[in-house]
C-alpha cells in the first residue's frame, strides 16, 4: 500500500502540491440515497412537503456544496468546476430517493471529493426538508462510482451500486 498523500514524512497534515501535475479533463460520479417510509416518498413526489420543493432545493444544495468543498473538507484544493449535475430519482424499492452527482473540471487535481460532497449535502437536505414527517429516514450508500482523468487513470466501482 502506498503512503497517504496528505501526510508528510513527519506525520503532519499537508495540502498536496499539484503545481507540477498536468492539467487534464477530470470527471467524478458519486451516488447515495435517502431511505424513507413510502408515505414520505409519496409526499415528496406530490410536492406536498411543508418546506416546499424537496428535490429542487436538494439539487441546488448539492451544486452549492460541490462548489464549496474546499471550504468544508480540510486540505482540498479550490477548483474552478466546469460542470456539476445532480440527478435525484424516486426509488420505490428503497423506498426513497437516489442521488447521483457528476462533477467535471479541467485542472491539476480530481473532483472525487466534490462529487461525494454534493451527494452528501443533497441527501442531508432531503432529510432536513422531510424530517417533520419522517425522522426515521436513513442516509446511506454514499460512494464514488467512477472517476476519469489524472495520473492514476480511470476508476470504476466494481460490482456497481
Amino acid at each position: 500500500m502506498s503512503r497517504l498523500s496528505h501526510i508528510d514524512k513527519t506525520g503532519a497534515a499537508v495540502m498536496v502540491d499539484v503545481s507540477d501535475k498536468a492539467v487534464t479533463s477530470r470527471t467524478a460520479i458519486a451516488e447515495g440515497h435517502v431511505a424513507m417510509r413510502p408515505e414520505t416518498l409519496a409526499l415528496i413526489r406530490s410536492a406536498g412537503a411543508a418546506k416546499g420543493d424537496v428535490l429542487g432545493v436538494a439539487r441546488i444544495a448539492g451544486i452549492m456544496a460541490a462548489k464549496k468543498t474546499h471550504e468544508l473538507i480540510p486540505l482540498c484544493h479550490p477548483l474552478l468546476l466546469t460542470k456539476v449535475t445532480l440527478d435525484l430519482a424516486a426509488d420505490d424499492s428503497l423506498p426513497g430517493i437516489r442521488v447521483t452527482a457528476t462533477v467535471k473540471v479541467g485542472g491539476q487535481t480530481g473532483v472525487e471529493m466534490e462529487a461525494l460532497t454534493a451527494v452528501s449535502v443533497a441527501c442531508l437536505t432531503i432529510y432536513d426538508m422531510a424530517k417533520a414527517v419522517d425522522k426515521a429516514m436513513t442516509i446511506g450508500g454514499i460512494q464514488l462510482l467512477e472517476k476519469t482523468g489524472g495520473k492514476s487513470g480511470p476508476y470504476r466501482l466494481s460490482g456497481g451500486s
